[in-house]
């Protein structure tokens, strides 16, 4: 009998002793754990992508590939570089070289950098891409006529931007919001107007270059008109971009998505020395 109430005693003692552990540890559970990788599993690309804008690109650029600063880490050799190497990189510096350590910036956001250094690399399968590709494609080149002044993968127009790499590194979200934006600003180097000449001929393009005596005007055929101002019977300033500011209402949700992953999924078909040069407008 006392036997029995011995073992009951040190039964129930261990059992308080586990209960208080459990209160009192500050050792995180497996569970919670799981949870803290969990959080941190889901780097922002937004933050990464203005954290590496202001802290990595004066040195390796805004595509990483690099320049008299920096080496190319957006390449094969960092790509090589597993995440946890490139934390350390990052975290510490590099001893003996231009590298340095960067220890004001939080765990959180030197993984975010690294999830948009892969973004950089062409690993777009760190991204959530909705939409069906193949189904973007039509629409680009049919419905919503992006190729009549975009150029994607060496096919389309020349008026726009050639976004053959703009999807490398823009975020899906930002991507669907720049194509249905109603009101849209001239990107610099894209300004438009009509010329009309003294017999009543009109052209409608872009300047490619302007002084004050003559102006080069780029068609939407692809063909450059150089003029001298004194012979033009008119010259207007458009003062708005020529990409449809009504795709919220020409195209379907899912149409927008498939346009979106279509672009998206191009840009890791281009040139790895190819960097993203522009933006629809």
């Amino acid at each position: 009998m006392l036997a029995a109430q011995t073992n009951s005693h040190w039964i129930l003692s261990l059992a308080l002793l586990a209960s208080w552990v459990s209160v009192f540890d500050p050792t995180p559970s497996l569970a919670q754990q799981n949870q803290q990788r969990t959080i941190e599993s889901r780097p922002d690309l937004g933050t990464g992508q203005s954290t590496y804008n202001s802290n990595c690109a004066r040195c390796h650029g805004l595509d990483g590939h690099g320049g008299d600063k920096g080496v190319d880490i957006a390449g094969e050799q960092g790509q090589r570089l597993s995440d946890s190497k490139l934390f350390a990189v990052v975290s510490k510096g590099l001893t003996g070289t231009a590298m340095p350590a960067f220890p004001e910036l939080s765990r959180q956001q030197i993984l975010s950098v690294i999830h948009y250094l892969r973004i950089l690399q062409g690993k777009e399968e760190a991204r959530n891409v909705p939409g069906d590709a193949s189904r973007g494609k039509t629409v680009f080149f049919g419905k919503a006529g992006c190729s009549n002044c975009h150029t994607i993968c060496g096919e389309g127009g020349f008026l726009g931007p050639d976004l053959s790499s703009y999807g490398l590194a823009a975020s899906a979200k930002s991507i669907r919001e720049e194509i249905i934006k109603p009101n849209r600003v001239e990107p610099t180097g894209y300004r438009s107007a009509t010329v009309t000449m003294q017999d009543g001929t009109q052209l409608e393009g872009l300047l490619r270059n302007e002084d004050n005596f003559s102006l080069q005007l780029l068609t939407r055929d692809g063909g450059f008109h150089f003029y001298t101002k004194s012979d033009l019977r008119n010259l207007e300033y458009r003062g708005r971009s020529f990409m449809p500011t009504d795709y919220a209402d020409r195209l379907s949700s899912s149409e927008l998505d498939d346009l979106v992953s279509y672009i998206i999924r191009s840009a890791s078909k281009a040139s790895p020395t190819t960097s993203p040069n522009g933006e629809p407008h």
